[in-house]
């Protein structure tokens, strides 16, 4: 009889966790939308800005560790400038599980889409609502009121060490810089800026789909 008591006790636990999940994943998304977005200490490389305390994936997103397994997702600066303009921005589905490096959302500017790769692999929870509204917010703030969406990452801390961190980035940031004049620069030497800095606004969807195609892999990974 004890152990009939304790095989039904085990059920009801499981059962309570079960049906309370889909509960607990609209709080995690509530509270994600909710959350003041801090303010990252900016520093400035060949016109970009570029936030000291957030991580990065060569693929041109960032994450920042908000605790408790919480990860905000964005796309960097580099990227905005490279992408210039938005339409309309689609993401997976809400409580689906995402892989490091696996598609996260895809951004449409006219005809032409860029998929942009998550940073960090958990459970997609939030969509910031006001880039659904407002996809320009992406381009004009992307580190503070234009991040993408949250994801709880049980293995953070773990992704974490795959991602740019630190002084790695600034040099990284200009190495992208240097690497897309060069590849400008036989292509279409008027479409980077005089002084020698970053491409003009937009360059991804101004150019021929061969080339943009050229620069999304080699960019964006995808």
């Amino acid at each position: 009889m004890s152990i009939l008591f304790v095989l039904l006790t085990f059920l009801l636990i499981i059962s309570f966790m079960y049906f309370r999940r889909p509960e607990a994943a609209e709080e995690s998304l509530e509270v994600a939308d909710q959350r003041s977005v801090p303010a990252p200490l900016m520093t400035n490389v060949k016109g970009l800005e570029i936030p000291g305390n957030y991580a990065f994936h060569p693929g041109h997103t960032w994450l920042s560790d908000e605790g408790h397994q919480n990860a905000r997702v964005g796309m960097d600066a580099f990227a905005a400038n490279l992408v210039g303009e938005i339409d309309s921005i689609d993401f997976a589905e809400l409580n689906r599980w995402v892989r490091q490096g696996q598609k996260l959302c895809t951004i449409t500017r006219s005809d032409r889409k860029v998929e942009l790769l998550s940073p960090v692999e958990g459970v997609l929870v939030s969509v910031n609502p006001e880039v659904k509204k407002s996809p320009a917010l992406v381009i004009d703030d992307p580190y503070k009121s234009g991040w993408l969406c949250a994801i709880k990452a049980p293995e953070l801390s773990i992704n974490t060490k795959n991602l740019l961190r630190g002084p790695l980035v600034p040099a990284w940031m200009q190495n992208s810089i240097a690497r897309i004049s060069e590849m400008m620069q036989a292509q279409s030497p008027t479409a980077l800026a005089q002084d020698g800095g970053l491409p003009i606004k937009g360059l991804l969807f101004r150019v021929s789909p061969e080339i943009q195609q050229q620069l999304t892999k080699e960019f964006f990974l995808t």
